[in-house]
């Protein structure tokens, strides 16, 4: 059978299978906590400004600015979007730096210089080019498109703290590991990485310890409204 590229509701929990028979640290997490939520987003403009929002600041901060745009615009489409001024944006708590992300994310969808149906077509490598050309996007939040919105297998978030301190926790590795042995080790569950990164992400919520202030974990559609 073909290796499949991205995930489903049928064959999500196959994949985790599959790793817990690779990884025993992850068969126990499955043992422990169960299956991961499969967590996703639709691919949107609306989904590009969550995750533009939730850099460097709390979930909860990022969804507060989310509902008020909303709120603000009554539909968050990229023409709305443009139609509020600086006021009215930091009114809804945005910063002066991703108002200037938002908005060109926006003036590109509206120009046709993006269009995010297409990415949904392109090679992984293809999808995070186009994505990081635009100002505010890097690797992290071209990670979580890939893994959220466009469900491919085989990511790991390296930018991600959540995500490596999880590592850290199910290996039982020492706190200053260093990057090359996290990559060494995320490398042993391709094809399958995105999908060993949700449970260790669920690891995560669900054995909560002392969080640590930086980690940024993307919202789970739980969260939105």
């Amino acid at each position: 059978m073909a290796t499949p590229e991205t995930f489903s509701n049928q064959n999500f929990h196959a994949l985790c299978d599959e790793l817990g028979t690779r990884d025993a640290d992850l068969n126990a997490i499955l043992k422990t906590h169960g299956y991961p939520p499969m967590w996703t987003r639709p691919n949107s403009f609306e989904t590009l400004v969550h995750f533009v929002l939730e850099q460097q600041v709390s979930l909860a901060s990022a969804l507060a600015a989310l509902h008020q745009l909303k709120e603000k615009t009554g539909n968050l489409t990229p023409v709305n979007l443009l139609k509020l001024s600086d006021e009215e944006m930091r009114a809804c708590y945005v910063s002066r730096q991703k108002m200037g992300y938002i908005r060109g994310l926006a003036q590109a969808i509206t120009n046709n210089e993006l269009d995010l149906a297409a990415l949904e077509t392109l090679p992984d490598d293809d999808v995070r080019k186009k994505l990081i050309a635009y100002k505010g996007i890097g690797n992290w939040t071209a990670d979580v498109y890939l893994m959220f919105v466009l469900q491919k297998t085989d990511i790991y978030p390296i930018g991600d703290i959540a995500a490596v301190n999880a590592l850290k926790r199910a290996k039982q590795l020492a706190k200053d590991a260093d990057k090359t042995l996290i990559w060494e080790i995320a490398e042993q569950w391709k094809p399958y990485r995105t999908i060993a990164t949700m449970i260790l992400w669920h690891h995560y919520l669900s054995a909560p310890i002392k969080r640590e202030k930086a980690a940024t974990i993307v919202a789970l559609p739980k969260d939105l409204p």
